[in-house]
């Protein structure tokens, strides 16, 4: 089974919790972890590697709250993606330094083709969708929940 890793998905949803609270004070950790209900010891590694890779940073040093460091429509999900995992593979297989035992490609070339050509469409999906396009999706999902429509 294909996973993406919890530290990737809570990585989003941190980044979607700064991206909706962008003002200049930022939001802070204790915040998100509560408005996300991710647990704060967990969270300190989930903004570690989000400032890291240089996504997020204090607003005005220590103890204040997180701003993004670029425009919501310059953040893709592949930037969050990266700041948790190196690559994107869906089977070993296709990682050019991986050495299958027993594999050649008489054996397997067209499947793992086929897993290559699927696993360029999940990174390209991934590179293409922006903060913004979730942060949208997230805003409307929220005011369908207050008004009550589904």
């Amino acid at each position: 089974m294909m996973k993406i890793n919890s530290k990737v998905r809570y990585g989003l949803r941190a980044m979607i919790e700064i991206a909706v609270n962008d003002n200049n004070k930022g939001i802070l950790q204790k915040d998100i972890s509560l408005n996300q209900k991710i647990s704060g010891k967990y969270l300190d590694q989930i903004i570690a590697a989000l400032k890291s890779s240089d996504l997020i940073t204090n607003a005005s040093g220590k103890k204040s709250g997180y701003v993004l460091t670029k425009p919501i429509n310059k953040i893709r999900i592949y930037d969050i993606y990266k700041s948790f995992e190196s690559e994107l593979y869906i089977i070993q297989c296709i990682k050019k330094s991986s050495v299958c035992v027993g594999c050649n490609s008489a054996i397997c070339g067209a499947s793992n083709n086929y897993w290559g050509q699927l696993n360029n469409m999940i990174v390209e999906f991934l590179k293409k969708t922006t903060l913004e396009d979730i942060v949208k999706e997230h805003v409307k999902i929220k005011l369908n929940k207050f008004s009550g429509k589904k």
